[in-house]
């Protein structure tokens, strides 16, 4: 291990080196069985004698700190007894710490994420990790990274990797009818990071921006940490209410395919209203088509962009549902005017995604495994999608009345009126069920109690008996 030591002046500095040595065992930085730095070596960086650190370490060794192995080095003794509370060491404290701005201690981060799942895991926007081609995908980025392209050390192109923004162009105008060129798209690491580019190049501290209510979070507090002025928008059965636009708005953050956390598509007449109103008004629409290619039934919903003749509409695509959300990869289709600045941003921001993984999502693509792949997950998900509905209805609407959607991997129902849906979120977990409230998407208390039931993650077998145990919640 490469061991940190300060020493000061040139008085007793075997005994500097002792004491610290000995309070990172004790504070836990230093744990049982890690190796020391060799006594030379460590001599060498400190520019003490070689016989300073031997004493040393002959000290700790004889209180049982160390153990030394002839020909291995020094560790710190493998059965040395945890001691109770022990902690790393903190900084001390001080009324002059550094403080963030306010919105930072407003964002309510989920406490849930990264954790396990639930015996009954409704949690949203979760897809069945189980099904992704692990040996296919281990494969092409093995190919990957033993090719030239990830051996030569250099840094990627921050709009993407060539080959990855061609693939996408033809994959979503084949697949969503999206009109890009390669020259259009650029790569990010999922949805929530193109908003933030497009944020920090279109909004200004103190401009307006709509996003939908109930919607999802991040956005409004991504655009709030911007020093936007954020508006929510109320949703009906038809998708955002085009005339509780705000006038001043500049920017606005729709789901229209499939609106989350609601699951209704926008009608035709509201998302030509939603277009022509950005004309009108000079505003830029968000088109976060974030699970559309999972619909079920009827015909497709064709997107905004592809409706859009004015250069109003940036389209906004993931890969994190129909792959995995831990890849991080997903991308915008930007109309020309705006290309340059955005991925001028994501070259001040982060640089690029790892090249690998893009230069692996290319050929994925490419050989056809990505649409065999989402026709796959279809299937599967048509057939949780009709189990949990008929499982809703099955419990009567006098516990949860279903709001109707036909896409996705995810549901809403509503709640009786005067529920507390809190405290049947709590309840569920107490009992191994997972799911999510949804005035928890809402910034109006206006909206209806309800919860909002993913099925990505439990098995098509398992969802009547976890809707049945969430019933009894109620």
């Amino acid at each position: 291990m490469d061991l940190h030591v300060s020493l000061t002046g040139r008085r007793d500095l075997s005994g500097q080196l002792y004491r610290q040595i000995r309070a990172a065992i004790l504070d836990g930085q230093l744990r049982a069985g890690d190796a020391l730095p060799p006594t030379r070596e460590l001599a060498g960086r400190l520019a003490v004698a070689r016989n300073t650190v031997a004493v040393a370490y002959e000290r700790l060794a004889a209180e049982g700190f160390l153990v030394g192995r002839v020909g291995a080095g020094t560790f710190v003794r493998a059965d040395l007894p945890e001691l109770p509370g022990r902690r790393p060491a903190r900084r001390p404290p001080t009324t002059r710490a550094p403080r963030p701005r306010p919105v930072w201690e407003e964002v309510p981060v989920p406490a849930g994420l990264g954790r396990g799942r639930a015996e009954f895991d409704f949690r949203p926007g979760l897809p069945d990790a189980r099904l992704f081609p692990y040996q296919t995908w281990r494969r092409l980025v093995a190919d990957q990274l033993r090719s030239s392209v990830a051996a030569t050390g250099r840094y990627g192109d921050p709009a993407g990797h060539a080959g990855l923004r061609a693939a996408i162009a033809r994959h979503v105008a084949v697949s969503r009818a999206v009109r890009a060129t390669p020259d259009e798209v650029v790569i990010t690491n999922g949805v929530q990071h193109a908003v933030d580019l497009i944020g920090r190049v279109l909004v200004p501290p103190g401009d307006c921006v709509a996003v939908e209510d109930p919607g999802y979070p991040p956005p409004y507090w991504l655009f709030r940490s911007l020093g936007a002025r954020v508006a929510p928008v109320p949703v009906d059965h038809d998708g955002l209410v085009v005339d509780a636009l705000p006038d001043d708005a500049r920017l606005v953050y729709v789901t229209p395919s499939h609106q989350f956390p609601l699951g209704v598509s926008m009608s035709l007449p509201r998302r030509m209203a939603l277009l022509a109103w950005a004309y009108r008004h000079g505003a830029v629409v968000l088109e976060d088509d974030y699970d559309s290619e999972f619909r079920f039934t009827g015909r497709p919903v064709e997107p905004l962009q592809s409706l859009d003749r004015t250069g109003s509409v940036i389209y906004l695509g993931s890969f994190s549902k129909v792959l995995l959300p831990s890849l991080r990869l997903g991308f915008a289709v930007v109309p020309p005017s705006l290309h340059p600045a955005v991925r001028a941003a994501r070259y001040v921001a982060d640089g690029h995604s790892p090249v690998p993984i893009q230069a692996a999502l290319a050929r994925f693509i490419e050989e056809g495994r990505l649409a065999r792949h989402i026709r796959r997950m279809r299937h599967e998900y048509r057939e949780r999608h009709l189990r949990i509905a008929e499982a809703i209805e099955a419990g009567g609407r006098d516990r949860l009345e279903l709001v109707p959607s036909v896409a996705g991997i995810h549901v809403s129902a509503y709640l009786p009126a005067g529920t507390d849906p809190a405290a049947v979120v709590r309840s569920a977990r107490a009992v191994g069920v997972a799911v999510d409230s949804l005035r928890a998407y809402a910034s109006s208390p206006a909206v209806r109690p309800g919860l909002v039931l993913g099925y990505g993650r439990i098995p098509a077998d398992r969802i009547g008996a976890g809707v049945a145990r969430l019933s009894r919640c109620l």
